[in-house]
């Protein structure tokens, strides 16, 4: 009877090779890996204005040392680097900011192409804010904020559709005091928002509990 039940559980599915066609591979990933969490990067152009660009291969690494970690992908449209690492491997520093419901529609702005150069800022209608630790802009809107001090830049290829895992030493956080609660950042609070696959979005206005089953909880 056990045997008949797991065999009733069993998915029907389809297998693939993970092939050359970067575009197959990035609509398993992004269908695949989901909700993912978005980092809206603040670099400055060499021209000394702002760049700001959201990313959603974006996770943290470390506590102590405090490590974030973003993947930008080289442009599928020329085969380009994007802004944002040219920025960072010349500067060595971003701001990481996080994206929420009430400005997701902005940020998805700040997603365009632009011209080098062009300000994203301006472009999307949000606002530059200066850090206490770095040049690069931070997000004014966005409830959470990390400046950060680039670490490493690991290139996994040339050509569309390689990325790169970039990792920053978060030196600096600013929060805002309407998302926290005895130190802790609140979801229903920050309204966090993710991406999904294609053009979905994620909200997390009703997030669940479930207790971890380990003897120490940092997040209690």
């Amino acid at each position: 009877m056990a045997v008949k039940n797991q065999q009733e559980k069993t998915m029907n599915m389809k297998s693939f090779d993970a092939s050359e066609n970067f575009v197959d591979n990035y609509k398993f990933l992004i269908g695949g890996i989901l909700p993912r969490p978005i980092a809206v990067v603040g670099t400055k152009n060499a021209d000394g204005s702002n760049n700001l660009a959201p990313f959603s291969f974006f996770t943290g690494i470390s506590a102590k040392p405090m490590i974030i970690a973003f993947c930008p992908l080289i442009r599928s449209s020329n085969g380009e680097k994007k802004d944002t690492v040219i920025n960072i491997e010349r500067e060595k520093e971003f701001s990481i900011n996080m994206c929420t419901r009430p400005i997701a529609e902005k940020v998805n702005m700040s997603s365009a192409e632009l011209p080098y150069g062009e300000d994203e800022f301006i472009f999307s209608g949000l606002t530059p804010k200066l850090g206490e630790k770095i040049k690069a802009p931070l997000l004014a809107e966005s409830p959470v904020q990390y400046e950060c001090i680039l670490r490493d830049v690991l290139n996994y290829g040339d050509l569309p559709g390689a990325g790169r895992l970039i990792t920053g030493e978060v030196v600096k956080i600013h929060i805002a005091e309407e998302v926290l609660d005895s130190g802790r950042i609140i979801t229903q609070k920050a309204k966090p928002v993710g991406r999904g696959a294609g053009n979905d979005w994620f909200e997390t206005s009703e997030p669940f509990e479930l207790e971890r089953l380990m003897k120490a909880q940092i997040q209690k």
